[in-house]
């Protein structure tokens, strides 16, 4: 029987309708066809594409299902997506309300020897607002919206990997110590990288950021800052008018000088607000996917997380 290794947390019991198009596809949109002899995985998306990259080295074939360029909130498995779910050996998830069609699919497939994991398992979730969502009921409650962006927090992320870990060792026990030894490596590196945030974000008397999506409450509560978003966390509504008086005004009073937005969305609201008080635009990024560009060029998920720390510190100073 399918093996899943989560406790299902309240985002992780969303559950809509199965619908849409296209196929599984590595970073790069190239895809990733399964070699003899590997673990064959299927990622939900890029961070967990990423994670379980890291992890399963030479010993994992690892397809990312939603295509570089496309915003992963509202993206949906087509027929053969399901189909690539039904070879793989692991399905890496992040849960936490991110893929609302997981559990549902999941329910669809023969597959009973997929080992599944829903990476968020075991993290404390932080709930969101957003007023331009749909609300979802859960059985512990009712109405509530979870920011499922859990993988901004190097700490958080670390934890993620680590469920990717175990989920590899129990799939396929003859290279336990090569996913464990991987692990290892980024375990120190998400350590390292933490360490970095702390130290260069330490000093600022300013620990306010605007931003275009309400992504960011993981990041901003591992290092003290203060996230304020002009849209929900669905980064595709679009706030009233009272909300972007509200917001230009907080800019005014706190002097903020960059609003944030990111790639995979409109900057059409940030340069809004931006232009409103003279304030610059810089992308902060959600890690979710890279953009339709070359994906090597957008590099890993430490090189995204470094290129953050760069922007958070310029528009903090």
């Amino acid at each position: 029987m399918k093996k899943i290794w989560c406790i299902l947390s309240i985002g992780c019991m969303m559950i809509f309708l199965l619908a849409g198009c296209g196929a599984p596809q590595s970073p790069d949109a190239g895809g990733n066809e399964t070699q003899e002899g590997r673990l064959s995985v299927c990622a939900s998306f890029y961070p967990m594409y990423d994670f379980a990259v890291k992890i399963g080295g030479d010993k994992a074939s690892v397809v990312n299902m939603v295509p570089a360029g496309t915003e992963p909130h509202d993206w949906e498995p087509a027929a053969s997506d399901i189909v690539a779910l039904e070879n793989a050996d692991v399905f890496v998830y992040n849960g936490a309300g991110m893929e609302h069609w997981a559990l549902e699919v999941l329910d669809t497939l023969q597959n009973e020897a997929l080992t599944v994991v829903c990476a968020s398992a075991g993290i404390e979730l932080l709930e969101g607002h957003d007023e331009h969502g749909d609300e979802e009921e859960s059985e512990e409650e009712e109405g509530a919206e979870f920011d499922p962006h859990v993988w901004l927090d190097p700490m958080y992320a670390k934890r993620e990997m680590e469920n990717i870990k175990n989920a590899f060792v129990s799939a396929d026990p003859g290279n336990a110590d090569y996913y464990e030894a991987n692990y290892a490596e980024y375990a120190d590196a998400l350590d390292a990288l933490d360490t970095e945030f702390r130290d260069a974000l330490a000093d600022f008397s300013n620990r306010d950021i605007i931003v275009a999506h309400e992504a960011f409450g993981y990041l901003c509560a591992a290092y003290g800052l203060n996230q304020v978003p002009i849209e929900g966390l669905s980064p595709d509504s679009e706030p009233d008018p009272a909300k972007m008086a509200e917001i230009i005004d907080f800019a005014r009073d706190r002097d903020i000088k960059v609003i944030f937005f990111e790639e995979l969305v409109s900057p059409k609201v940030a340069e809004t607000v931006a232009d409103a008080i003279g304030a610059e635009t810089d992308v902060l990024n959600p890690i979710e996917g890279p953009g339709d560009g070359d994906a090597a060029e957008d590099g890993d998920y430490f090189s995204a997380m470094r290129r953050n720390l760069e922007s958070l510190k310029i528009a903090l100073r």
